[in-house]
C-alpha cells in the first residue's frame, strides 16, 4: 500500500506523470470540462469532496510553481482564496479572466480534477515546479535569478 496521505491512483499517477509547467487544474462540480481532456472526476455529491479537501491532498503531494484563479475570486469568494493562498504559499499567484479558465486554460490543462464542490469561482489552475533545493543541489550547478530567490540566495 502507498506511504503517502493520497490514496486514489488515478491522481496519484497523473500528479506522478506532471512535468516542469505542465497545468493541473482542480475544479468545482460545474466546470465545463472538454471531452478530450483527462478527467478525473471524484465528485460524489454535492460538496463531496470539497476544494480544501482535495486541494490540501493535492499540495502534499505536488510542487505548484505558480496557482492561478479567477480574477474575481477575491472579491466574490473570498474565504476559497485565502485557502489557496495558506495550502500554496511558496507558488506565485496569478489572476485571470474566469472566461479564459473555462476556456483556453481548460483546453491547455494536462489534467482537470473534478470535485464535489459547489463553491463559486472554484476553478484552480496549478503549474508544476520542482523541488528547488534538490534541483539545484549538485556542486558547480547555478541557479537562475528566480530559484535562487526561492534559495534565499
Amino acid at each position: 500500500m502507498n506511504r503517502g496521505k493520497l490514496l486514489n491512483s488515478e491522481l496519484a499517477h497523473a500528479i506522478a506523470s506532471m512535468g516542469h509547467g505542465d497545468l493541473m487544474i482542480v475544479c468545482d462540480a460545474g466546470f465545463p470540462i472538454p471531452s478530450s481532456a483527462w478527467r478525473i472526476d471524484l465528485a460524489i455529491v454535492q460538496d463531496v469532496p470539497d476544494l480544501e479537501t482535495v486541494l490540501t491532498a493535492v499540495s502534499d503531494a505536488f510542487i505548484a510553481e505558480k496557482v492561478a484563479y479567477a480574477d474575481n475570486l477575491s472579491t466574490n469568494n473570498q474565504p476559497l482564496l485565502e485557502k489557496v493562498k495558506r495550502l500554496f504559499p511558496d507558488a506565485d499567484h496569478e489572476m485571470i479572466p474566469h472566461a479564459t479558465i473555462l476556456g483556453e486554460m481548460a483546453a491547455k490543462a494536462k489534467v482537470i480534477v473534478r470535485t464535489g464542490a459547489f463553491d463559486p469561482w472554484g476553478n484552480i489552475l496549478l503549474y508544476s515546479g520542482v523541488d528547488v533545493p534538490k534541483w539545484f543541489s549538485k556542486p558547480g550547478v547555478v541557479a537562475p535569478e528566480y530559484y535562487a530567490k526561492k534559495l534565499g540566495k
